[in-house]
């Protein structure tokens, strides 16, 4: 009988991995890359999938205790895909924790920053800090205010999404106007 629980499927996993596919494919629209100045770039996917990552976790900030667990298990599926997208780029598994911390800590003043300006509903301010994160060193970075307007108009999209649609992972983040 013991046996049996090792294995056991988590019962969400199914939910998780439909929800975390949506997402994926949201932060690889073509659009975020060729019309709104996210570079086409192992770090330009890591803020896209940061970005979408965080809109799903505000969207589920006030979900009841599902929808809270499915958003942490899908953070957790980011992380773990992180982790093996570091070491199909070919660093040594002494230097992936390290990385990783850096990455979380990357990931986490993120939603900080950009969940103050969204609450604060300051379109510019976002733009100001996406700028700094996506384009960190460059003198002259991209204009980031269309993919501001589009980030406000994702988060409108999923506050009116449904809490059925989070509880079986089928919310979907809007294309680019």
């Amino acid at each position: 009988m013991i046996f049996g629980l090792f294995g056991k499927r988590n019962s969400n996993q199914t939910i998780v991995e439909r929800q975390y596919a949506v997402l994926t494919a949201a932060a690889r629209m073509p659009e975020l890359y060729e019309r709104l100045g996210v570079p086409d770039t192992v770090m330009g996917r890591f803020e896209m999938l940061s970005i979408v990552m965080i809109l799903f976790f505000r969207r589920t900030r006030t979900s009841g205790t599902s929808g809270q667990e499915i958003a942490q298990e899908i953070v957790d599926a980011f992380f773990e895909d992180i982790d093996y997208s570091i070491r199909e780029l070919g660093i040594g598994d002494n230097s992936v924790p390290k990385r990783m911390k850096k990455l979380a800590g990357m990931f986490y003043g993120r939603l900080e920053a950009y969940s103050k300006t969204m609450d604060a509903g300051d379109v510019a301010a976002l733009s100001a800090a996406l700028q700094r994160n996506i384009y960190p060193e460059a003198a002259e970075p991209a204009d980031m205010s269309g993919l501001a307007h589009w980030m406000m108009a994702a988060e409108s999209h999923l506050s009116v999404t449904p809490e059925e649609a989070i509880a079986t992972g089928s919310a979907t983040i809007p294309e680019v106007a």
